[in-house]
This record gives C-alpha cells, sequence and structure tokens, in this order.
C-alpha cells in the first residue's frame, strides 16, 4: 500500500507484525479507555490560522536544554525495539533520528544497549526507571553519561505496573529467547529478564533529589498530569517535564496528555521546558501542542510502527512525514516558526473561546 500517513504505518506494521507483538506496542492499560482518548483530545481542538502575515518558508529548528534539534519533535523511549525489527532494532532507531536531527530518548528497557544505541551519533537522553537498589541505577546513570547522553529522563507515573489485559489474553509476559533487556545484563542480573525490573510504589521526591547528588545531566521527569506536581518539580530544582500517562499503559482513564498540558504550562511559567507525548498522530497535533505550550512533542508508537514496517528507513519516513506536515501547518497558521504561535489559535471545535 501506498503510505502517505502515519496511520498508513500503523497498517502496515499491523499486517508484518506477529499479532502478538502487535497487540503489545498498540496496547494500553485494562479498557484502554486513555489511548483512545489522547487521539481523540487532538481532533476536539481546532486551529485558528492568522493571515497577511508575510512570515515566509517557517524555521522548525529548535534547541532543548542546550541539545539543538532539526524540528520540536523526539523520539519518545518505547521498549523492545527488536519485536519489530528483530536484526538491528534501536540501532535502526537511533540511525534514522540521527540522520533527520532529532533527539532520541533511549530507553532503559531496550533490547540492545545504551552504548550500541549511542555508537550511532545522534543526540541521545536516557530513559530511567530509578530502581530501589540504588547502586545498581547508578550504574545505569554513569553507563548514561558514559555513552554520551545529554539529558536523563526519570519516568515517574509507574509505583506498579498497569494492568494490560491484551498481554494476559495473549500469555505474553516475558520476552521470546534470544531478545532480552541489553541493559540490564551483568551486575549479578543473570540474563536481562524483564521480570527483574522492579516498579516500586516507595520512589518519592527523595530519589529526585538523590539523582541530583549523583549526576550532572539535566533532569527531566516524565509522566506528570497534576500542576501541583509540575510545581513541585520546579522547586526541586527538575530541568523538565513530559506531560504524559504512558501512553494510556498504566493507569487507565486518566487523561488525555494534551488536555493537561495547558495547566502545567500555567504551573510552571516558563521556569522550564515542556515536552507532551501520547497521542500525535499528525503535524496539526504537533503545532496544537506548540500553541498550548509545548517546547516539543515526543513520539512513540508511530517510531514502532515505521520501524516494524521498514526498519530505519521507515522510521526515517515517519520523521521526514511528520516534518512536512509541521511545516505546512506553521505555514498556514502564518508562523514564521513555533515562536509566533499564540494560545488563541487554539479552541475547542464547536465553541467561540
Amino acid at each position: 500500500m501506498r503510505v502517505v500517513n502515519l496511520r498508513d504505518f500503523e497498517d502496515v506494521a499491523r499486517e508484518k507484525l506477529d499479532p502478538v507483538f502487535y497487540d503489545y506496542f498498540a496496547s494500553g492499560a485494562q479498557d484502554e479507555v486513555t489511548v483512545a482518548a489522547n487521539e481523540a483530545a487532538y481532533r476536539r481542538l481546532a486551529l485558528v490560522p492568522r493571515i497577511l502575515r508575510g512570515a515566509g518558508l517557517p524555521s522548525l529548528a529548535t534547541k532543548l536544554l542546550g541539545c539543538a534539534a532539526s524540528m520540536p519533535v523526539m523520539l519518545a523511549p518505547t521498549a523492545f525495539h527488536r519485536l519489530a525489527w528483530p536484526s538491528e532494532g534501536e540501532a535502526a532507531t537511533a540511525r534514522a533520528a540521527r540522520d533527520a536531527g532529532v533527539i532520541m530518548i533511549a530507553a532503559m528497557l531496550s533490547t540492545i544497549t545504551i552504548e550500541e544505541i549511542a555508537a550511532a551519533g545522534g543526540t541521545l537522553w536516557f530513559q530511567l526507571y530509578v530502581q530501589p537498589d540504588r547502586g545498581f541505577t547508578e550504574s545505569l546513570v554513569r553507563r548514561a553519561e558514559a555513552a554520551g547522553c545529554r539529558a536523563l529522563v526519570v519516568t515517574v507515573d509507574s509505583p506498579a505496573l498497569g494492568r494490560n489485559e491484551r498481554g494476559d489474553r495473549n500469555d505474553f509476559h516475558d520476552l521470546p529467547p534470544g531478545i532480552f533487556c541489553a541493559n540490564l545484563r551483568g551486575d549479578g542480573w543473570s540474563n536481562g529478564h524483564v521480570r527483574q525490573v522492579v516498579l516500586s510504589p516507595e520512589i518519592s521526591w527523595s530519589h529526585v533529589e538523590w539523582l541530583r547528588e549523583v549526576t550532572r545531566l539535566p533532569i527531566l521527569l516524565k509522566g506528570v498530569l497534576h500542576p501541583e506536581d509540575a510545581r513541585l518539580a520546579v522547586e526541586n530544582g527538575v530541568d523538565g517535564l513530559i506531560v504524559s500517562n504512558h501512553g494510556g499503559r498504566q493507569l487507565d482513564t486518566t487523561p488525555a496528555s494534551i488536555d493537561r498540558l495547558p495547566v502545567i504550562a500555567e504551573a510552571v511559567a516558563g521556569r522550564v521546558p515542556l515536552i507532551v507525548d501520547g497521542g500525535v498522530r499528525r503535524g496539526t497535533d504537533v503545532v496544537k501542542a506548540l500553541a498550548l505550550g509545548a517546547t516539543a512533542v515526543a513520539i512513540g508508537r508511530p517510531v514502532l510502527w515505521g520501524l516494524a514496517a521498514d526498519g530505519g528507513e521507515g522510521v526515517a519516513g515517519v520523521l521526514a512525514l511528520l516534518r512536512r506536515e509541521v511545516e505546512n501547518a506553521l505555514t498556514l497558521c502564518g508562523a514564521a516558526s513555533a515562536g509566533d504561535l499564540g494560545r488563541d489559535q487554539v479552541v475547542r471545535q464547536g465553541t467561540a473561546e
């Protein structure tokens, strides 16, 4: 089939993937209310263009915590890329991100090591689940630093594992033979078995304070939905926030990420950069997020669909398509860059707000 938008990539991926692996990537927690809400929320928002502004072709270049990027789109951390592209996994994804000039947040639960991902040479951040074993956690941070990662993204919305009913039906609770969590090998962790990752309800602000002492890397918190948590994060010296509901994979019925972005933006008042993920499928979605206060958006599942469809070339295709759509949407909105967008250029469909 001819691929003309990001959803087409999903159709190709569905045909190529083992149905159990497709369900793993596509699914969310329980009734998947939040998975659906993430995309539906963008459709409820309308863009209001400005006219006769003589803006010319827009510039998409941006900078995040000292890292230059070709556009305000980055790769969200997603696990187990070798399920989508067995031969190379995250290495193919990383090369596509490098060539596109975008930041890749490498997942702690990757199927090749952070060192192997870094060998691609692009701009990397490292995503971390803080483990109760602080010694092991620190060893992961040190490896990320040594590999050249430019920031640490701490996932904070996972004190327990969300209930995935598609996984239960498929009895998919472990990786197939030959695929493992490569960053979790060694240090007494026998073979990188996914169930060795500990999601602890005891993780608290004290662990963020400890990480601040352990590393000089910028620290972002991923999974912030409540404005009071955003304010506390800034007070605790956090360098950035990712407004996220984990793609609907943790607590079902949480609100769509884009619906929480305005209140988080109000709470932080420009003191730290904001990234939003969950449900981005169009360039118009990116522009809506930028107008509502995001510095950038992160995409997860579309990257996996591209990878499953055609490896690194598929990921490159996803990024190129999204770039064209963002440029087109900014042009039609009369904006020379993301900074030209106004909050008044996004309204809810069917209202005059």
